[in-house]
Parts: C-alpha cells; sequence; structure tokens
C-alpha cells in the first residue's frame, strides 16, 4: 500500500506538474478559440483574446523549458563599521531553496551546474538558507553525494525552511513525522554541513572573530508555516559589539524579530523564489512579501533575500534562479 509520503512525491512530481501546464494552456487555446468564433463578427475581439494566449504560452514555454535552466551570480558587497578589518574581503557564497526533488532525469544537471559554479567561487563560508526538499528527505539521497562535493575554507552552514519539515506529508502519524524530519536533519550533518538550529559558531582569523548563526524557521505568526525561530537562542553569548551574519530562511522575521530585537547586521534569507514568475518587475511575491527579493537597508544593518535555485514547480520567468556572493567590507 501507498503511504501518505509516497503518494505526495507522486502528486508533487515536477513532471506532472508540466503535464498540467500543458493541458491548462490546450483548454485556454480552445477556449479563446470558441470566444473568436463566437464574436468573429468583431474582428478587434481577436486581439484583444490572442495577445494575452500568445503571452501565457511564451511564458510557460520559455519559463520551463529555458528559464529554469538559467543560473546569475548575483555580485554583493556589504560594508559594516563592526566588521573586524581581518574579514575585510571575506566572501559568502549563499545559495537557498534547491527543492533537489524536482532535479530528476534531464534536470539533475542543472543542479549539478548550480553546484559547480558555487565551488567556482573559492569562497570563505557556503551557506544555504533553507528548502533543500520538496516533500521528505528521501528525494535528497540521489543528490547527496554531489550536495557533499561543496567546498569552502570555513565550511558549509545551513538552516532549515519549511519543506524541511513533516508539514506537508499531511499526516498525524509522529512516528513517519519524527523520521522525516529526523532524516532530514540528519541528512545535512552526514553532508559535512553544520546545520544550525537556533544557535551559532565563531570564524576566526587570527585574533579577530565573526559570528555565523541560524534560526528555524520562523513564518508569520498565524500562517501556514512553522513558527520555530528562537533568536535568544540563537544569539545565546554573542556580545553586541561582535559582527553577526543571521540565516533565516523566511525573510519576514527580519522585521518581526532580528532588526527589533538583537544587534544582528546582516541577515540572509530565501523562501520567496521571486515569485518564479515576474513580468514588468511583478509577482506574486511582490504582493505577499514586503521583501520579495534582493538587498534591504534598515539602516546600517540588511536583509539579503535570494531567488534561490528551484522550487517544486520547475518554471522560471523573469526570475532567474541564482547564486549570490556577498563580499564584506570594513566601513
Amino acid at each position: 500500500m501507498m503511504t501518505a509520503s509516497q503518494f505526495l512525491l507522486v502528486l508533487l512530481d515536477p513532471d506532472n506538474y508540466i503535464q498540467i501546464g500543458w493541458g491548462v494552456m490546450a483548454f485556454l487555446t480552445l477556449l479563446v478559440y470558441f470566444f473568436c468564433w463566437l464574436l468573429r463578427r468583431h474582428r478587434w475581439w481577436w486581439l484583444v483574446l490572442t495577445m494575452p494566449l500568445l503571452l501565457g504560452w511564451y511564458v510557460f514555454l520559455w519559463g520551463t523549458y529555458v528559464g529554469f535552466s538559467q543560473l546569475e551570480v548575483v555580485r554583493i558587497e556589504f560594508a559594516s563599521k563592526d566588521l573586524p578589518k581581518e574579514f575585510d574581503g571575506y566572501k559568502i557564497v549563499q545559495f537557498s531553496d534547491a527543492h533537489v526533488g524536482t532535479y530528476t532525469g534531464s534536470r539533475q544537471t542543472i543542479l549539478r551546474r548550480a553546484i559547480d559554479s558555487i565551488n567556482a567561487q573559492h569562497a570563505d563560508m557556503v551557506v544555504f538558507t533553507g528548502d533543500m526538499q520538496n516533500v521528505v528527505p528521501d528525494e535528497i539521497l540521489p543528490h547527496q553525494a554531489l550536495l557533499s562535493s561543496i567546498m569552502a575554507k570555513d565550511g558549509v552552514f545551513s538552516v532549515l525552511g519549511n519543506h524541511d519539515y513533516a508539514m506537508y506529508l499531511k499526516t498525524n502519524d509522529a512516528i513517519e513525522i519524527g523520521r522525516n524530519e529526523g532524516m532530514a536533519r540528519s541528512l545535512q550533518t552526514e553532508m559535512g554541513w553544520t546545520l544550525l538550529i537556533n544557535d551559532h559558531r565563531r570564524i576566526r582569523r587570527d585574533s579577530a572573530s565573526i559570528v555565523i548563526a541560524g534560526m528555524e524557521n520562523d513564518g508569520e505568526p498565524g500562517g501556514r508555516f512553522p513558527q520555530k525561530g528562537v533568536l535568544n537562542s540563537a544569539l545565546y553569548g554573542v556580545n553586541r559589539s561582535e559582527f553577526v551574519v543571521m540565516l533565516e530562511h523566511d525573510p519576514t522575521a527580519w522585521r518581526r524579530k532580528i532588526l527589533p530585537h538583537s544587534h544582528v547586521q546582516l541577515t540572509l534569507s530565501g523562501h520567496t523564489h521571486g515569485g518564479q514568475i515576474s513580468v514588468l518587475g511583478l509577482s506574486a511575491a511582490s504582493f505577499m512579501y514586503k521583501e520579495p527579493g534582493g538587498m534591504y537597508y534598515v539602516g546600517p544593518r540588511a536583509l539579503y533575500v535570494s531567488k534561490g535555485l528551484g522550487g517544486v514547480i520547475p518554471i522560471r520567468f523573469g526570475a532567474t534562479p541564482e547564486i549570490a556572493v556577498i563580499t564584506l567590507r570594513c566601513k
């Protein structure tokens, strides 16, 4: 008998989404053709109806077969007076929202190219800001060796995203929930990554140091995403004079918790995917989030929201998958 997790993997298979997309676009084409036939005496209606349809076909075909396989390397500098001079020029590579369960078949080469690009940056540190899987950690197993190949001088640090919990299993079976969440954590440790569960580490250069901290996913109260971030635990024992890079999957936590209740200078997030489909700078994420993607400042403090690498649905248009290369500078 098929388990709940196996059923969800079939239901959320990326190729199924592509087939559904073809079906929807074919249905809309027939519908538009039918209305054009009904309104054949009013030829201007052909233009009104067919132009959006052609745009829809272009977004679907380009986004699915071209856009999803692209990769942008975004280069950013962040300057702070609190950064020790020993860390001037320190390079952090961030990637987010890998959703490795989507990289099946020929799409596996897309993930390999992204990881090759990460390693090509010769970073001091690599950070992953959540959503490794779509539904279950079993999706990670075919890619575990590849993910383990990510290298950086000071290591790879990560946090969990909403997809890395068992919330998408739609089950109350405590054993299955515990197995999945435990496996999601242990696999990242097995890959040699340092998973930060409301915790932090210090990175040292001679007598100086900076802090890399990580909170669990912290969605908005009353929302549908896990609210597990504990800021006080993540920064326990950290002096307010220290320079801190905070990893938090959900960018809404920046204004809710990190800005008002800490001194964290730089926060790195993901989650939004940049909306995945963006036309003229507008996307679903633009309406859902105050910080949908890119760099944001409040005084000397900043948040960078990555558009991420992938998604459960393999389509990208106007929101190119990315890795971010962030260079720290003394102000």
